[in-house]
């Protein structure tokens, strides 16, 4: 069974850190990307970074919002992805999800997506 499962979500004070994991299961995370969304409140869903397979060498994109703060990675032999996020500020407040990218990283608006996660909450508050 094909599955994607977020954790390590939380609250988290301004300036502060946390990691995000995409654990997935059912197929070989290798052969595929996996990208982070977020939404927030009253807010429509944004693409924040993408980590494409290893076809396409596994290149990266970041949403200028979040460049230089988070950064993806991916073990394959956990078969899980990350998003290390740091200097956190109130506006990364969202619930976070991930997803499968059978495709390319290069345009985060466009970004293909076929299997999600449930989502995990980030709230950062002082």
């Amino acid at each position: 069974q094909l599955q994607l499962v977020e954790s390590g979500g939380g609250l988290v004070q301004p300036g502060g850190s946390l990691r995000l994991s995409c654990a997935a299961s059912g197929f070989t995370l290798d052969y595929y990307g996996i990208s982070w969304f977020r939404q927030a409140p009253g807010k429509e869903r944004e693409g924040v970074s993408c980590v494409s397979g290893s076809s396409r060498g596994g290149s990266t994109n970041y949403a200028d919002s979040v460049k230089g703060r988070f950064t993806i990675s991916r073990d394959n032999a956990k078969n899980t992805v990350y998003l290390q996020m740091n200097n956190l500020k109130l506006e990364d407040t969202a619930v976070y999800y991930c997803a499968r990218t059978p495709g390319s990283c290069r345009t985060l608006s466009r970004v293909p997506t076929d299997y999600w996660g449930q989502g995990t909450q980030v709230t950062v508050s002082s």
